[in-house]
């Protein structure tokens, strides 16, 4: 009997060294079964070795071949490519013998094996090192493997930024107080923000995805500059400690309803349908919070639920409930997702043409310690217009996007919040809070793939608020507008730089302020 190794029934032929090779302008083409060795054109049947590899295929059908009738497509058969050959009628036969047919080998064929093995012993050895070596990568690779249903998606921001001007902005009754303004730390900072993302898919339509952060990013606030209008867009400062700052799972309900349902990290720009592209994404748009998007999308961030429904190619419907980070696991008096501070939205989307884009938009919000009402965009008062105490807003928003051109994109917005003291010492006292703002975008400007993008708006300011507190009204006397200037320059497919300027105007509603500039590149690695 002959010893008949457990083989693998293909061999990557070509990965055989060559010898006596033939060229062949024809390629390499799909594998089918062959049943004579007569019909591989390139084995000349003069050789001993021609009628006994004939014999055997012929009564086992062992060999893979070509359908031009090659056994190589693209070149002639050499000792290595007939060394596979055998080898697969190696394995063809030890299989009949490791299932119990042994019976349907006769004993000369089992001889011609012996004597083929002998003849090309040292092509089947070297085959043999090959399939060694692969099936050893291979388990390597399944080894290392990180999973068969998780993508990891990476994205780390470098930024050098620093503010200029003269002084920090201060409020209208600060300085009715007479309250001396202090200079801007105008040290440049340089920074870095890097998110991991892993995304997974149970169904193929589904994403269940957890988001890893670690940044240092100084926020530059009203302890920096006197104003939160000055914030970067993708500010935070946890000293690099990395934590989970996004767990959410996103699945289809039939074919046109999408819910979005997060312990962490929820966003409505995430979920609605996107009319500030290009400009309201953390890595890639603008560089300041209020350039991004409408401010109204900043309600609250954290767990929640968000369900879109489409209702046909030009009209949306979406609803949403979310709570603020830190509130919505915590039980106690005042807190968790019903009990404490809340948002819940609705938007109607409609898109009659494909270039153009309308939402109008409705959120109701509650903040219990009456901060947060502008997601931290806007002057301090339009952010916690009552001090402190406990508030209830309505918050009220159109939108609309046109594409005028491939390479010119217009989105605008306009807000109107009414925000209410719940507080019995100061109950029912009523604000009245305004916003708006233009994008001017130009895709694939300079080459395909940049981006430049203009921001000209007026943040969110307390234009009239009922609240009295001695001399203190909370509300702000002047209006001030946002000018933004940024472009990206992709050097790749991976790295983006991202240059920016930021101007404001009558910091803090203040036109005694002296005006404030924000400089900063923005360098995003994606991977």
């Amino acid at each position: 009997m002959v010893a008949l190794p457990a083989m693998s029934a293909e061999i990557p032929v070509s990965q055989a060294p060559a010898q006596n090779q033939a060229s062949s302008s024809s390629s390499a083409e799909t594998i089918g079964q062959v049943t004579s060795v007569s019909q591989l054109s390139d084995v000349k049947p003069t050789d001993w070795a021609f009628a006994a590899l004939q014999s055997l295929v012929e009564r086992y059908g062992c060999i893979a071949g070509y359908p031009n009738q090659t056994y190589r497509g693209n070149r002639a058969l050499t000792r290595y490519e007939f060394a596979a050959g055998l080898n697969a009628c190696l394995d063809q036969i030890n299989q009949l013998i490791a299932t119990g047919t042994a019976d349907l080998v006769n004993k000369e064929d089992l001889t011609t094996l012996q004597r083929l093995q002998e003849e090309f012993t040292s092509e089947l050895q070297t085959l043999r090192g090959q399939v060694d070596a692969l099936e050893a990568r291979t388990a390597t690779l399944e080894s290392q493997q990180f999973s068969t249903t998780t993508k990891l998606r990476g994205e780390a921001i470098f930024a050098l930024a620093s503010v200029f001007g003269s002084d920090r902005a201060i409020n209208t009754d600060a300085q009715n107080r007479g309250n001396n303004r202090n200079e801007l730390n105008e040290n440049a900072i340089f920074a870095d923000r890097v998110r991991l993302n892993f995304d997974a898919s149970f169904t193929g339509k589904d994403r269940l995805r957890v988001r890893l952060q670690a940044r240092n990013i100084t926020s530059f606030n009203t302890g920096v500059t006197g104003t939160n209008q000055t914030r970067l867009g993708f500010d935070g400062n946890e000293s690099n400690n990395v934590s989970v700052s996004a767990l959410f799972y996103r699945f289809p309900i039939g074919e046109s309803t999408i819910v979005s349902l997060a312990t962490e990290g929820l966003e409505y720009i995430d979920e609605v349908p996107a009319l500030s592209r290009n400009f309201d994404s953390s890595g890639s748009g603008a560089v300041s919070r209020f350039g991004r998007y409408n401010p109204i999308y900043r309600a609250a961030e954290g767990p929640g639920i968000i369900v879109s429904h489409k209702f046909n190619d030009a009209l949306t419907l979406t609803a949403g409930y979310v709570v603020p980070s830190g509130v919505g696991n915590d039980p106690s008096n005042g807190r968790g997702i019903f009990n404490g501070s809340y948002s819940a939205l609705g938007q109607i989307t409609f898109q009659p043409i494909s270039d153009l884009s309308l939402a109008f938009t409705y959120i109701n919000a509650y903040y219990t310690d009456g901060s947060g009402v502008t997601g931290g965009t806007g002057t301090g008062f339009a952010n916690n217009p009552f001090n402190g105490a406990r508030t209830s807003v309505n918050n009220y928003s159109l939108t609309a996007n046109y594409r005028l051109s491939p390479s010119f994109t217009l989105t605008a917005w306009g807000g109107y919040s009414n925000a209410q003291a719940e507080n019995t010492a100061v109950a029912r006292n009523n604000a009245n809070i305004w916003n708006w703002a233009v994008q001017l975008g130009f895709p694939d400007l300079g080459k395909e793939g940049n981006f430049g993008g203009l921001v000209f708006g007026v943040p969110p300011y307390v234009a009239d608020n009922q609240f009295i507190s001695g001399n203190n009204r909370r509300q702000d006397d002047d209006t001030s507008y946002h000018l933004e200037a940024f472009y990206r320059y992709r050097l790749n497919d991976n790295i983006a730089i991202t240059p920016g300027l930021i101007t404001i105007l009558n910091p803090e509603g203040n036109s005694s302020n002296p005006n404030i500039y924000v400089g900063v590149v923005r360098t995003t690695f994606t991977f």
